[in-house]
């Protein structure tokens, strides 16, 4: 079994949703931890990292086999219950040092900013009730770790992170591009 540490580094806002709203000011905020600092959830870059294995599988005429389902895990029919894979996918969060810092001098509110959006009619006119707001982060770096990665599906895992170019929400309106590179590769300790 293998580890892998990755870095997501975003090139523009992004924005991971909390299904949560601001009131009449905000309509989607952003998945933010307890003391207010965004993340990535673990199971997000999950399903990108199953998504983008399935695609190369797929380029390649490979079909999906035991060690895939084993490792993401899958739906057992007959049985009607899912079967959890055996890696694990930590949250992706800035540096601890960088963390630190921002919440220690009550920075995390630059972190952040309201990007508004309408819907435009046939005519080149807004269109009524139309105009929604979301949050964005800024572009930053995030770094998470995947672990119990299966040796034969670790170089699998690495090759898909460079098939992620966009995450989270508004992927088609130019927010969360981004670059994943792996940071250390070994077996568990």
């Amino acid at each position: 079994m293998n580890k892998i540490r990755y870095k997501i580094e975003f090139h523009t806002d992004w924005h991971c949703g909390s299904g949560l709203a601001a009131g009449a000011d905000v309509d989607a905020l952003v998945v933010k931890d307890e003391k207010g600092m965004p993340f990535v959830p673990g199971k997000t870059i999950k399903g990108l990292v199953r998504e983008a294995v399935e695609e190369i599988r797929s380029l390649q005429n490979i079909s999906l086999d035991s060690s895939f389902f084993e490792s993401f895990g899958f739906f057992e029919r007959d049985k009607n219950e899912i079967k959890k894979g055996s890696m694990f996918f930590a949250n992706a969060e800035l540096k601890k040092e960088e963390y630190e810092a921002i919440v220690s001098n009550n920075a995390s509110r630059f972190m952040y900013r309201n990007v508004a959006n309408t819907a435009i009619d046939e005519n080149c006119i807004a269109k009524k009730h139309s105009l929604r707001k979301i949050q964005v982060v800024v572009p930053c770096s995030l770094y998470g770790e995947i672990i119990e990665v299966p040796n034969e599906m670790t170089d699998e895992i690495i090759q898909s992170f460079g098939f992620i170019k966009r995450l989270g929400q508004n992927r088609n309106r130019g927010l969360g591009r981004c670059t994943i590179t792996v940071e250390e590769k070994g077996g568990d300790k």
